[in-house]
């Protein structure tokens, strides 16, 4: 199979015109029509046991496709589009069926049909596949080749590996993820040839553009991710600068006091204090003592109730283990009105989940194995970070372990536990999940895992289905801070689990993962710092569950690009000025918007209107929205100006009537007499309602005679009625 594949992708290579679009719509058919030609002939080389394997591979994604594809069979398409699918589907149909006559011996008709469906959908997507790469290539290598003009030094025409690799660290990517490893291990060995002196570094080279190019190739795609900011937190420098703000905030606090039921706890400094970030796309940043070695505790608790969910299903452990927050003390002799623990996150519930690990889930491995079989899980989730065991604690746990005990015997007499447990076995295994000892690193590629629903940021290993995640973060949302966590929910509204050990695992799904790390807790057993980080992080970004991310405006959002929404608003009012949208500009103005925003070049919407000769759209701006009449642009230009120079000789006299008038001394104001029509009546008893109830006309007068706009003129309304006849048309009257 890897040689066929390996000779088909040479081919499709080789025979892709690049680029497509300069060849025909027949050169183009023609191509793809010997792309599926090809991989006809090759699956026709496979024996019937090798096609009906790979059917068993691709089965499941045509299921999936089929799924999805019902909920979109209500869009329609135009008939050359419909017609064309048709034809490409009937093709792939019928060498499917020319491919299905060689298994006919080995399986039965039902299960030909299903085989001739999935090597159809194959033999499409495989072409699909094929008929795209020569783009993805092409594109692949632009992007090397500016990603060297943007480091190269214009001296030397070499580029610093140094500068580049620090310049990837500011986006979040570190140099040991294991994503960009071909890129560090193809450093070593470019150092290796090229014989440097001994003691220099791999990193610190500098490289020629086509020694470059083939050290990044293997990565490209996810750094040119990285440098465009495609990652879901795009400025990631200016967010670790609020997260040092937040860590030097709570590192202040000397509240809260070690705990001390165990020793190895009691031991700790209670200066200790790290935070650690990852995002689903794998930004990493860590401040503090990071790297200070931990146990888990209660933080382990999600983890095992997450490997129980994916092996056995919520359907049989909820038959074991509630969902509902038990009011209680996390290790009270209490169960619920079913005889069940509340739920997983208590003391009672992640001992009854750890019997379902030995009794259901692994049925026939040893203590030792189940407890290496965690540990992997546990791995796979943090990337391949640090996972280890302190026996230590684990001794001590068990020794101070009656209450535990006590809760075992209890659910043991009410008959919690399925058949054939082993209570002496699961309290083993409970006390050595919680005696696992890991560091922040660690927790923040956990918790983000679980951020990025089960897969694996760093590696991209998918560890838990979605389903799984979901349940898991809802619980720990209602249930994972102990008796706070009623409250945590209300202030920080985000799922999270804390340990005795100091550790606040916070999931922000879909955005990252964030582990605070520090020894002394409160009185209900949470970390102080941790609930200070969690409670500030939400205050500066709107990471709320509940935050409403359209109309709050006094918190952040790091995952917009950092002048989107400016930006979209300038060419949003600069546009509707130019099309002559007086409605738009109106609703620019009613939601308190700076009518006087220019963009890059100094050009604002009266700008824009004046020079497409827009009268109504001027006559708004500057009778309604007050904006100054004599703007310049970066050229020195006026709307004036521009109006002349495109010719709209109407827009030019209006502004030029507007600017002597509104150049006019006050007293010569004052003494203007005007004679009102009705129309002139009708557009000021409109505009009124567009003005504050909270502005007097004291006020408003003050705010028109200052520098920032120029104030209509009392004849305005006379003058706009003479130029145009003797009525006013409803769409020209401010207010409506």
């Amino acid at each position: 199979m890897g040689d066929r594949s390996w000779n088909l992708l040479q081919y499709a290579t080789e025979r892709a015109p690049l680029p497509l679009d300069g060849y025909t719509a027949e050169e183009a058919a023609q191509f793809k029509d010997s792309i599926r030609q090809k991989i006809v002939d090759d699956l026709k080389s496979m024996t019937g046991e090798e096609l009906i394997e790979l059917v068993k591979q691709n089965a499941a994604k045509v299921e999936e496709e089929k799924t999805e594809s019902r909920g979109t069979s209500a869009a329609t398409l135009s008939g050359s589009e419909e017609g064309k699918e048709r034809v490409q589907d009937d093709a792939d149909l019928i060498d499917a069926g020319i491919i299905g006559e060689m298994v006919a011996g080995l399986c039965t008709k039902s299960q030909k049909a299903m085989f001739v469906k999935v090597i159809t959908k194959y033999i499409s997507n495989q072409r699909r596949h094929y008929s795209m790469r020569p783009h993805r290539e092409q594109e692949q290598r632009n992007a090397e080749d500016v990603l060297f003009d943007m480091f190269a030094s214009e001296e030397t025409g070499l580029i610093s590996m140094g500068k580049f690799l620090a310049g990837l660290k500011t986006t979040g990517i570190r140099r040991n993820d294991p994503r960009v490893r071909e890129l560090m291990d193809n450093l070593k060995k470019v150092h290796k040839l090229n014989n440097y002196e001994t003691g220099s570094s791999a990193e610190t080279q500098h490289l020629n553009r086509e020694t470059f190019k083939a050290v990044v190739a293997p990565n490209i795609v996810l750094i040119a991710k990285a440098f465009r900011q495609q990652f879901v937190i795009p400025d990631f420098t200016s967010f670790v600068k609020d997260i040092e703000d937040i860590y030097n905030r709570c590192k202040s606090n000397t509240l809260g006091k070690l705990a001390d039921y165990i020793p190895q706890l009691a031991r700790y400094s209670p200066d200790f204090w790290g935070v650690s970030i990852c995002t689903v796309d794998g930004q990493r940043y860590s401040i503090g003592d990071v790297d200070e070695p931990f146990t888990l505790q209660s933080c382990s608790k999600p983890l095992t109730y997450a490997i129980a969910l994916e092996k056995l299903g919520p359907k049989v452990v909820h038959s074991y283990v509630g969902q509902e927050p038990s009011g209680r003390i996390f290790n009270e002799l209490v169960l619920d009105q079913n005889k069940k623990p509340h739920n997983p996150m208590i003391n009672a519930g992640a001992i009854l989940t750890c019997s379902l690990m030995n009794a259901l889930v692994k049925p026939d491995m040893t203590s030792a194995e189940i407890f290496d079989y965690t540990m992997s899980w546990f791995k796979r989730l943090s990337g391949g970070e640090y996972i280890g065991f302190n026996n230590a604690v684990f001794l001590s746990e068990r020794e101070a372990a009656d209450r535990n005990y006590a809760l075992g015997f209890y659910m043991r007499e009410n008959k919690c536990f399925p058949k054939r447990t082993n209570l002496k076995e699961v309290m083993d295994y409970y006390f050595q999940v919680c005696s696992m000892e890991t560091n922040c690193e660690a927790m923040s590629v956990i918790a983000a895992s679980l951020a990025n629903g089960g897969i694996c940021p760093t590696t991209e290993e998918k560890v838990f289905r979605p389903e799984c995640v979901r349940d898991v973060l809802s619980i720990m949302h209602s249930c994972g801070t102990y008796d706070y966590s009623g409250q945590f929910a209300f202030k920080v509204g985000l799922p999270a689990k804390s340990g005795v050990s100091g550790g606040m695992m916070l999931v922000i799904p879909n955005v990252m993962g964030i582990f605070a790390w520090s020894p002394p807790l409160d009185h209900l057993g949470n970390t102080v710092r941790g609930l200070q980080f969690c409670e500030e992080l939400v205050n500066t970004f709107n990471f709320h569950r509940y935050d409403n991310l359209k109309h709050l405006s006094n918190k952040k959002d790091p995952r917009k690009h950092r002048y989107e929404t400016k930006g979209l608003s300038i060419v949003n009012l600069l546009f509707s000025a130019a099309s002559g949208d007086v409605t738009a500009l109106r609703r620019h103005r009613l939601s308190g918007m700076d009518i006087t925003l220019a963009d890059y070049d100094g050009r604002t919407a009266l700008h824009l209107a004046a020079s497409e000769g827009h009268l109504e759209c001027v006559k708004f701006l500057l009778e309604q929205c007050h904006v100054p009449h004599n703007p310049k642009d970066r050229w020195g230009n006026l709307p004036v100006d521009e109006a002349e120079n495109f010719g709209h000789r109407h827009v030019v006299e209006f502004l030029t009537n507007w600017a002597a008038k509104a150049d006019q001394p006050e007293e010569c104001k004052n003494e203007a007499v005007t004679t009102k029509t009705q129309a002139d009546e009708e557009i000021v008893s409109t505009s009124d309602l567009e003005t504050s109830p909270a502005t007097t006309p004291a006020e408003s007068g003050s705010r028109a005679g200052s520098g920032r706009s120029s104030p209509a003129p009392s004849e305005a309304g006379s003058t706009a009625s003479a130029g145009s006849g003797s009525s006013v048309d409803d769409k020209t009257k401010p207010g409506l």
